[in-house]
């Protein structure tokens, strides 16, 4: 996939699927701004087609003001998961969850799309999971409720501007290998046990990469006929 020419903005940059992906839309040509609220570990990102900047998705100013650049691509990577079921959940959680997981999204998107909507021509890829509506997974309720709605926020958008060549699509990954993951496997006290239990719910006999869902994002990013799709990259758990 070529993307020269186009510029590529990438939430939650620093590590993980977000980093991944900076470094494989850089690759494949496009001038990415990666940002992330962790400016320190952004600074070990280095590619001539990267630019790095400081970003925190809660201030809706900041975010605002990226309306002023050109912005062709747009990957709302970033998140929260949040463990337990509805019972262990509190009203702070789910709130924190909805803030992080669909109000920054949306407020990113709102950002971007008028500049994409005068050129008539746009590419927005937004994180879900499939711990959302595609599938009911045990102890991730204010987790997959946000992720479900980051799928209709996905489809709302893709139908309400396709008529502009907006193509606006979701990555709905199973279990991935990143510093987030390790820190939940940690948390539970048995690391080994909690790795295995992963593994073995995935057909295909391992967990993902961040540069195999990062392959996605390019491919959606120069995706010209696509929009309002779910894309999951599971290694055959939803099967």
């Amino acid at each position: 996939m070529n993307l020269q020419g186009k510029t590529a903005l990438v939430t939650a940059a620093a590590q993980g699927i977000g980093r991944a992906s900076a470094l494989a839309l850089a690759t494949a040509g496009a001038r990415v701004i990666a940002t992330d609220i962790n400016a320190a570990a952004l600074s070990e990102l280095a590619h001539a087609n990267i630019e790095t900047r400081r970003l925190d998705v809660f201030d809706a100013q900041a975010v605002a003001a990226l309306g002023g650049e050109r912005i062709d691509i747009l990957f709302n990577c970033a998140g929260v998961v949040h463990g337990g079921t509805i019972l262990e959940t509190s009203e702070e959680d789910l709130d924190f969850a909805w803030a992080f997981n669909v109000k920054a999204m949306t407020r990113l998107c709102r950002a971007v799309l008028p500049g994409m909507v005068e050129r008539r021509d746009g590419a927005i890829i937004n994180m879900a999971s499939v711990a959302s509506s595609v599938k009911g997974v045990p102890n991730r309720f204010a987790y997959s409720v946000t992720k479900a709605a980051v799928i209709g926020m996905t489809k709302a958008i893709a139908a309400d501007f396709v008529a502009d060549n907006i193509r606006v699509t979701a990555i709905c990954p199973g279990t991935v290998d990143t510093p987030s993951l390790h820190e939940r496997l940690s948390a539970g006290g048995d690391y080994e046990g909690a790795r295995a239990a992963f593994i073995a719910r995935q057909p295909i006999g391992r967990i993902g990469t961040p540069e195999e869902i990062a392959d996605l994002v390019v491919f959606l990013a120069g995706a010209t006929y696509t929009t309002g799709q779910v894309q999951i990259i599971d290694g055959g758990w939803t099967l």
